[in-house]
């Protein structure tokens, strides 16, 4: 008989139909190993098309169900991107077991001109599927799917950030056209602004010309809608009857909004992107936010690489710039003490790998605030208004 070619069947596993598909715009991969046959099967559908693979996966585990005498089960994978998580909710449904990978978490060849196709990833990537259900240890990192909720209730800070750097590219860009032509810039950000502007003059005692006042316009008419929409963010109301995630979410945030540093925004950010979930331990609060150390060591060599930047983007870039205004306002906190005395008479580079530590730090410390209810050692809660 030929041997396989997908490896030693799963332990505890055998009656089990093993799918991993290949997610793309234009069209879906679907790499398929049936236990009533002794190989893998590749089936192409039209991108998006979830009834056609349902109806795949019907069909297949009905020909294995005449063969076996038994109805197998079935258990699926596909990578995180671009499309979302819709699908993973849509197999569960469906009484199908589905994990997503990370997909930068999935071994790859590492040959300088190594072969890719659709083909070679899906059969890798069934390989990887059966691996992690043998038990094998950090064989791939699973990504932890958020509720349909917890999903709805972060849209509004990541629009905020959206809009954040939106705003300050339109504002750039008014500063630099009137750079061009030396003349004085004021607040771009203002309403009135274009009634302050037709009364400046260059160096010449001209006005703006037309065609760059007609782009200005534009840019600030631009603005005014981004500022506008941010303004409207700021004054969402509470929901009456919010879902228990955004309840929980609401909760998480009034929390961290107490301690002296941590305004509507930082709170926001932090609670929808990360303290939504729930971490075991201090190690997974620090890899989720990224900044865990990566080391390379290899006989004589010992070296460190930095964090690993794996983890959340948005939570990373709020977790450095929090703890650089914790220094601010939280001066007399054993984390800012800690920091003082690791940077007193240290350079620019040493201070910047310091608030790193610190980071990662404080992360941990305000998840412990938020599952123990422990307030960080020395930090000064704001004082509440009766």
């Amino acid at each position: 008989m030929q041997a396989s070619t997908v490896g030693t069947p799963t332990a505890g596993h055998c009656g089990t139909i093993f799918v991993a598909i290949e997610l793309s715009q234009k069209s879906w991969l679907v790499t398929l190993h049936s236990p009533d046959k002794d190989k893998i099967s590749h089936h192409k559908l039209e991108s998006g098309d979830h009834a056609d693979l349902l109806a795949l996966i019907d069909r297949v585990r009905e020909r294995a169900a005449r063969a076996l005498g038994a109805v197998p089960a079935v258990v699926s994978c596909y990578e995180a991107g671009y499309d979302g998580f819709w699908l993973h909710r849509l197999l569960l449904a469906a009484g199908i077991t589905n994990y997503v990978f990370d997909p930068a978490s999935i071994a790859v060849d590492q040959r300088a001109r190594r072969v890719k196709t659709d083909r070679i990833d899906g059969e890798r990537m069934l390989r990887t599927l059966m691996a992690f259900l043998r038990g094998e240890p950090r064989v791939v990192r699973i990504v932890r799917v958020p509720s349909a909720e917890q999903e709805d209730a972060r849209r509004g800070s990541r629009e905020r950030d959206r809009l954040v750097k939106e705003q300050t590219g339109h504002t750039n860009r008014i500063k630099a056209l009137l750079r061009l032509l030396g003349m004085a810039i004021g607040n771009p950000r203002r309403r009135g602004w274009l009634g302050w502007l037709a009364m400046q003059r260059d160096w010449q005692g001209q006005a703006v010309p037309p065609q760059m006042l007609s782009e200005i316009r534009h840019e600030h008419a631009r603005l005014m809608l981004v500022r506008e929409r941010l303004d409207a963010l700021a004054k969402t109301p509470a929901q009456a009857d919010p879902t228990p995630a955004a309840a929980q979410m609401a909760e998480r945030s009034e929390l961290l909004r107490r301690l002296k540093c941590l305004g509507p925004a930082f709170a926001t950010t932090l609670t929808s992107e990360v303290f939504y979930k729930d971490f075991r331990n201090r190690r997974e609060v620090g890899s989720y936010f990224g900044l865990t150390p990566s080391p390379w060591q290899s006989g004589g060599i010992d070296r460190d690489q930095g964090i690993s930047k794996a983890g959340n983007p948005r939570a990373r870039c709020a977790a450095i710039e929090l703890a650089w205004l914790w220094l601010r306002h939280q001066p007399d906190s054993k984390l800012t003490l800690e920091y003082r005395k690791r940077t007193l008479d240290a350079g620019k580079r040493i201070k910047r790998v310091a608030i790193v530590a610190l980071a990662r730090k404080l992360v941990v410390a305000l998840w412990r605030y938020l599952t123990t209810g422990l307030v960080p050692d020395g930090a000064v809660l704001k004082t509440i208004k009766v």
